[in-house]
């Protein structure tokens, strides 16, 4: 399991985060919503090592990770895919995910092995393994930054807006994907602003405002109470 336990951010004079308690778990897609700057990318950050807590813990299966570097926490088997994709654009598709093999090294992978398990999700990027990143389609490029977090054989993928300009077929269809992560047995924690979205596919449901946490469950009352859910992305607590 990974967790956050009573974790609190500081950025300069600014609180981020103040006690944030989540967690989630193998075979499981959890959903981490909320109005921008309520605190959902810290969060992730945090947990992947991006961020060091000012106060509070995050854990892998009950070992503190808090304050580690970010290569060990994904040697440990967390992956970050950020917001706005990150791929390296003058590089080919084949080359972005042979930097996803950078964690394994030590392991000595079979680098096209890899690729070609990697590939067999994303039927339109085996088309394109030799194509230049930027000159990708945005649905493309989302499915690239996926595949290249996948080549570390995560076992917690932490995703970050994923849905951010795509078409609502092409977000459809990554949900869709995690779902099948989640069917897999790996554990799938995902920030998004399309909230219909992302609670038809989630087991669970955290709604974060003003750096905490103020919704925690399945996504069922958040679905059937509308203005519940608008009450949170326009920060208006109940």
């Amino acid at each position: 399991m990974l967790e956050a336990r009573d974790l609190s951010v500081v950025y300069g004079r600014v609180q981020a985060l103040s006690g944030v308690n989540l967690n989630v778990g193998a075979g499981e897609l959890v959903a981490l919503l909320g109005p921008n700057g309520a605190g959902k990318t810290t969060t992730l950050r945090a947990l992947s090592g991006l961020v060091t807590p000012t106060t509070g813990h995050a854990a892998i299966d009950g070992e503190d990770i808090a304050g580690r570097p970010a290569e060990q926490i994904a040697a440990a088997g967390v992956a970050h895919v950020l917001e706005g994709r990150g791929i390296f654009a003058r590089m080919s598709v084949e080359q972005n995910l042979l930097v996803g093999l950078y964690t394994q090294r030590r392991q000595r992978p079979n680098r096209a092995r890899e690729i070609e398990r990697v590939l067999s999700f994303f039927p339109r990027l085996l088309e394109r393994r030799t194509q230049r990143a930027s000159t990708l389609s945005g649905g493309e490029q989302q499915m690239l930054a996926l595949a290249r977090a996948l080549m570390a054989k995560p076992r917690y993928l932490l995703v970050d807006e994923p849905s951010h300009g795509l078409a609502p077929n092409i977000a459809s269809s990554l949900f869709d994907f995690f779902a099948d992560l989640r069917d897999s047995g790996a554990a799938v924690l995902v920030v998004e602003q399309h909230a219909a979205l992302a609670l038809t596919r989630a087991d669970r449901a955290y709604v974060i405002e003003k750096g905490r946490i103020t919704y925690e469950g399945p996504p069922s009352p958040l679905i059937a109470d509308r203005s519940r859910l608008t009450d949170a992305y326009l920060g208006r607590s109940r």
